[in-house]
């Protein structure tokens, strides 16, 4: 038996002992007698007689590394190694060096190293072969968050304890999750909560924040500090993401606060400092991520917060601290521009990054522009490292997902296109982590993410360390993983076709025909036909298709110029039907293929196999329901108020909508046995297909409503048929009536209430005055007060109600910074609880000069309410009872008249 001998420096980092052990094992597994020595070695006695030695040790701390550069011993052919870097070099006299850059890069290299000796059975000869990653973060995200709300608690909030998250104590989940992180060189853990402050620290001023029992706390505080030394052994940074401001709800309820706070207060304040310096005193090898937007009015208080409140805390938290690296602080740039927030800070603590989303909540492109690639840019151009958010993936879920060729050219963009340094990973099923959501065996327990979805971690974080791979290696590589799996080459390349084909099918459909990008939105449920032919009225996110998508048409846009033969511009919803029936179908004939020569792992490939053909299903549900959705609107453009007329496209449609809901019938049946749900998080911001993801989450729920929907179409084509006019359309002009006014007082001086109506001046400031009202507007009480004070620093309106309310407040349609905008669930997950998201009177207030106005309402109890929206002009427009019922529509009638179709379905 062969001795070897590994040398190391003493007291060796915990990163660069583990990487130590993995040499150790894989030698030993070998066959070879492996000693450990805290080597004395220099550049002219490192030789031994008959003895063969292995060093690994850092350039920057080592000093056997410096001599051998010095005397030019230790050369590197590639560029020396630096941080995560590292150089493998087989020295003259039996001497084979790992020198990393820093702790990580010796970790790599020792795990390079490894599995050279495992694949060849021995320690390789001849050794000169250095690499480095090209994202300097690499990682994925993990939620410690749930599907549904706790009341009276809001959504993220959630208390650490095993009965809400047995997983997070789970260490045998964690060793596995680590291991398999560092097998693909990651380096980064994205721990995402609301407020975990509240279980992980107890600070004397405050006691009653404190959100679990003395008996949780402790088990708290013993898991995440294994769980931080366990990650730093590894190379992972332990980084914390929490939401601003967020507050305890003991904590809220003592001194009489909301849970979520729009600005700082002082008592805000002080306890969100006091927290994370206790919090990093705990824990000083764990990071921060932040997030300004959402609750806290970021565009306005950001930079206070940030500086004031978060770095002040991390700085008094580290003061006495002695760790070798300081912990990242990361500024998510969500619903919040982060310039000057990072452009305030980096004089006070420099270890800052970025973050945004890639393609929105979805994966939808490689080549994301406009807007979003501007962003992305700016950000990159700081003094600090950026980094992508792969985020959500609402239009993959719940299938599996593993195109490494998408998913390379996806990390190209992220380094080329929108120049990017770092990678933040969601997992496929976000909320509902460790569990995938494919229905279990009776009795059998539910499959982990991390062992059905290996391979979309592994493709991402591949990419994330050299996205300029080799395309024909990389087919070369991934064939032979998945031969591996299952048994044989031949399965292995026909198992990848598969995914490859399969995973141009989501992002194609969702990017031309959705309605948003975002968590809004569960794609492989379906879509409406109103959704389809009239997005207007279903809210459609714009970002989608002017950023997150190639340049293309929408499906009336293509409409519009195909009746008027002008020439079309890029995507086209033909285009994309053609291409996604196309890919569906290459994805089954090669997983049909590979099922003759599947040897192993039979039981995942029949799950990868079903799922290949939901998504088969799932496109022809799309397809055909594309093509009736054109056919309406080539009705619509074409018979110009003579709804008689063309009801030939009319039963053309009908057969299309027929076939598309047979695919959705087969869909069903197929996802029945294989599926708990569709989508991850089952909240009543799942409006699209169906509003309310808790109770239309599976195909079986949503498949009764559109058998419905087939069935009134088929009826109303059936009236035009036999002359008679559908009752939409005999009730066209029906009679508006003015909403009733509610009371309240207006405790406010700095505004005053004024009569809604023509000609009514609608600000304190400026001689600015109603031109056009809606009829239900007309004689309600509103409050006016300074634009200038509003677009500038925001205004707060007191108010109290004696009884329930609805509030009405008009948003200006334009997206100058002056006016106040309107909620968006894309942005803040609490932007419906109070009503308000979407608005129920579409330009139903013109104005003198300025844009139009939407109406939307917003619920409050009785009592006393402060409206505190931030920055930007709007008008508050009147108070109506709880109970009154305003019927939505465009007052200009462009989104809601019977011109949409959307009685067709109705």
């Amino acid at each position: 038996m062969l001795t070897i001998t590994i040398g190391h420096d003493s007291r060796p980092a915990p990163r660069v002992e583990y990487g130590i052990r993995l040499l150790q094992e894989a030698l030993q597994q070998a066959g070879y007698d492996v000693r450990l020595q805290e080597a004395d070695w220099s550049w002219d006695n490192y030789r031994a007689e008959d003895e063969i030695r292995l060093y690994a040790g850092s350039r920057g701390e080592s000093a056997l590394l410096q001599e051998l550069e010095r005397r030019d011993v230790l050369l590197y052919h590639t560029e020396a190694p630096a941080k995560e870097g590292f150089y493998l070099y087989s020295l003259p006299g039996n001497l084979t060096v790992v020198s990393g850059g820093n702790d990580s890069g010796v970790l790599y290299g020792c795990q390079e190293l490894a599995e050279r000796i495992g694949k060849a059975g021995k320690l390789p000869k001849d050794l000169a072969y250095g690499d480095a990653p090209d994202f300097s973060l690499r990682g994925p995200a993990i939620g410690l968050q749930k599907t549904t709300v706790e009341p009276p608690r809001q959504t993220y909030e959630y208390p650490i304890t095993p009965g809400r998250f047995p997983w997070f104590y789970d260490r045998a989940l964690w060793l596995d999750f680590l291991n398999m992180l560092l097998e693909q060189r990651c380096n980064i853990i994205y721990l995402w909560s609301g407020h975990p402050f509240s279980s992980l620290v107890k600070l004397e001023d405050y006691p009653e924040a404190l959100e679990v029992t003395e008996e949780e706390f402790a088990l708290n505080v013993d898991t995440f500090r294994w769980l931080a030394e366990e990650a730093d052994r590894r190379g992972i940074w332990l980084v914390l993401k929490f939401y601003n401001i967020h507050i305890p709800l003991p904590f809220a309820e003592k001194h009489g606060l909301k849970l979520h706070q729009p600005k700082p207060l002082p008592l805000t304040a002080d306890y969100y400092k006091k927290s994370i310096a206790a919090f990093v005193r705990s824990f000083p090898n764990v990071g921060l991520m932040v997030c300004l937007g959402e609750a806290l009015q970021g565009q306005i208080y950001g930079v206070e917060w940030f500086n004031d409140t978060i770095i002040a805390g991390l700085l008094e938290g580290l003061r006495h601290s002695n760790v070798k690296e300081k912990p990242p602080i990361i500024l998510r740039s969500h619903a919040i521009e982060p310039q000057k927030v990072i452009e305030a800070a980096l004089p006070l603590y420099p270890n800052l990054y970025t973050e945004a989303k890639y393609n929105g909540e979805s994966l939808t492109t490689y080549t994301p522009r406009g807007k979003w690639q501007d962003i992305h840019n700016r950000l990159g151009s700081l003094q600090t490292i950026h980094i992508v958010n792969v985020h959500i993936l609402a239009n993959l879920e719940p299938f599996r997902y593993g195109a490494p060729a998408f998913i390379q050219k996806c990390m190209q963009a992220a380094k080329y296109r929108l120049k990017s340094n770092g990678l933040h990973l969601y997992p496929l099923f976000f909320w509902d982590w460790p569990y995938s959501p494919d229905k279990p065996e009776e009795g059998a327990p539910r499959l982990r993410q991390i062992d059905r979805d290996w391979i979309w971690y592994a493709a991402w974080f591949r990419y994330a360390w050299n996205p300029d791979r080799d395309p024909e290696a990389e087919r070369h590589y991934w064939s032979g993983l998945l031969a591996e799996r299952y048994g044989s080459r031949e399965a292995g390349e026909a198992i990848l076709d598969a995914y490859e084909a399969a995973g141009e099918c989501a992002p194609k459909l969702l990017r031309r025909f959705g309605i948003t990008e975002g968590n809004r939105q569960t794609m492989s449920l379906g879509m409406t036909m109103s959704q389809l032919t009239n997005p207007e009225r279903h809210m459609p996110w714009p970002d989608l298709w002017e950023s997150q998508s190639p340049q293309g048409e929408r499906l009336e846009e293509y409409v519009v110029r195909e009746l008027g033969k002008e020439p079309h511009v890029g995507e086209t919803p033909p285009d994309i039907i053609a291409d996604s029936e196309r890919h569906a179908q290459d994805a089954l004939e090669a997983i049909d293929r590979a099922a003759g020569a599947v040897t192993r792992g039979r039981a995942e490939f029949e799950r990868l196999r079903s799922d290949v053909q939901a998504i088969r299903e799932m496109v022809g549900v799309y397809a055909d329901k594309v093509r009736a959705a054109i056919l309406l609107l080539t009705y619509k453009h074409t018979v110009q108020d003579d709804y008689f007329q063309r009801t030939d496209l009319l039963e053309r449609a009908g057969d299309y909508m027929e076939s598309s809901l047979n695919s959705y019938r087969r869909l069903t049946s197929l996802t029945d046995d294989t599926y708990l749900f569709a989508n991850s998080m089952q909240t009543p911001q799942r409006k699209v297909p169906i509003r309310n993801g808790m109770e239309f989450r599976h195909w079986r729920e949503c498949l009764p409503v559109y058998e419905q929907e087939l069935d009134r179409f088929r009826f109303h084509v059936q009236e035009l048929k036999s002359g008679t006019l559908p009752e939409a359309l005999k009730n066209r002009q029906q009679p508006i009536s003015a909403l009733e006014q509610a009371s309240f007082t207006l405790l406010s001086g700095h505004a005053e209430t004024f009569r809604v109506e023509k000609g009514a001046e609608v600000f304190t400031d400026g001689d600015i005055h109603i031109v056009g009202c809606a009829e239900e507007l007309d004689g309600l009480t509103g409050v006016r007060f300074s634009q200038r004070e509003a677009g500038l620093r925001g205004i707060a309106l007191e108010f109290e109600l004696a009884e329930p309310a609805q509030v009405l407040i008009g948003y200006f349609n334009s997206k100058d910074q002056q006016w106040l905008q309107a909620p968006s669930l894309e942005e803040n997950t609490h932007a419906d609880d109070m009503g308000g998201y979407e608005p129920l009177l579409k330009k139903g207030l013109r104005l003198y000069a300025y844009p139009s106005v939407n109406v939307h309402a917003f619920r409050f109890d009785a009592g006393r309410h402060t409206l505190d929206f931030g920055k930007g002009a709007y008008l508050l427009l009147g108070v109506v009872p709880a109970g009154q019922s305003i019927r939505p529509r465009n007052v200009e009638h462009k989104n809601d008249g019977v011109e949409t179709l959307d009685w067709l379905y109705e």
